[in-house]
């Protein structure tokens, strides 16, 4: 049998990358939006916060991995490594001590996340595409690109807008944006699915299954959040499975030098119980629901919104950190 034969190019394998970059979220997802029920999130707040403990903080400490993990990687990557979280901290302290003004700063904040939040999903979701096309050979060409980037950055309006229609105080002002924006959504479903078409055309294959269920989940995601605000949660735990197979990828490439299988297999646990153990500990001492204390901000007093500062702050970061040390481009990644 011919070597090609024997491997099937994954960054995990082929079933757990079809999964995690959107299976799931299609198997699971699609079916609680046909229900019809208003409520998506069936779980009580101690269970979401378990979950959000086992799956979306290791997340975020997956990509600190790879940033801190040596003093050339910091130096390499100053402004993720150092200077945005000191830009970040400093903000922290101003908003705290300023008791007047520290609910203003809150919610600046808290803006200011979720319009990054928006880039950051629709970003990732490319880079899914653009990797798993890579991985089999069929790279998208200019034109391609242009019209599934288009299809994503519609639906990076929509996001940011669905922030400010579920958040504001009296959403009237924004409501015909966004109910243009959620019709212009089957605008970018189309857009999208005439780039993948001239992608089939071109190759005269179908594009890879990966980069199709990448896209199409994320319109699964929005689907939720437009039904039900809430399920932003699920969101959160199907973005941070979307994810960790990549930092996992990295730390077994990095694991790989040693002969013996055991010792990988024993590198692998340490960071394993490492992510998570450290995941704990945070989610200890923030606030363990995310993005879902947006809603419950505004009436927090100045000694309570340092937990939701840092939090803010992890997701913040972590958003910036994704965008400098995942380059297609770079022979490294």
């Amino acid at each position: 049998m011919k070597q090609s034969q024997l491997r099937t190019p994954s960054i995990l394998t082929p079933a757990i990358d079809l999964l995690c970059v959107g299976g799931l979220s299609l198997l699971l997802f699609v079916p609680m939006i046909l229900s019809g029920r208003a409520d998506l999130v069936f779980l009580g707040a101690g269970a979401q916060a378990w979950l959000l403990t086992l799956i979306n903080m290791p997340h975020f400490m997956a990509s600190y991995r790879i940033v801190y993990r040596s003093p050339a990687m910091i130096r390499r990557h100053k402004w993720a490594s150092m200077y945005i979280p000191a830009i970040l901290l400093a903000y922290i302290a101003f908003a705290v001590t300023s008791n007047e003004n520290t609910r203003v700063l809150v919610i600046i904040l808290i803006t200011v996340s979720s319009a990054y939040l928006a880039w950051h999903y629709t970003g990732q979701v490319w880079g899914m595409m653009a990797s798993f096309a890579y991985l089999e050979g069929a790279k998208f060409n200019d034109r391609e690109r242009l019209l599934i980037r288009t299809s994503l950055r519609i639906l990076l309006a929509w996001h940011v807008v669905w922030f400010l229609y579920t958040q504001l105080r009296n959403p009237d002002p924004v409501r015909p944006v966004y109910l243009a924006l959620s019709f212009a959504t089957i605008v970018a479903l189309a857009l999208g699915a005439a780039g993948l078409y001239k992608a089939w055309r071109r190759t005269g294959a179908v594009p890879p299954k990966r980069a199709l269920v990448a896209w199409l989940g994320l319109f699964t995601w929005y689907a939720m959040m437009a039904r039900d605000p809430q399920a932003i949660f699920w969101v959160q735990i199907a973005h941070a499975l979307q994810y960790l197979a990549f930092p996992i990828r990295v730390e077994i490439n990095r694991a790989r030098p040693s002969p013996a299988y055991g010792k990988m297999a024993w590198h692998m646990a340490v960071y394993g119980v490492g992510l998570l153990t450290v995941s704990y500990l945070l989610a200890q001492i923030l606030p363990g629901t995310a993005m879902s204390v947006v809603g419950d901000v505004f009436g927090e007093e100045p000694g309570r919104a340092a937990p939701i500062l840092m939090l803010l702050v992890i997701n913040i970061h972590h958003y910036f950190t994704d965008g400098v040390i995942w380059k297609i481009s770079n022979p490294e990644v």
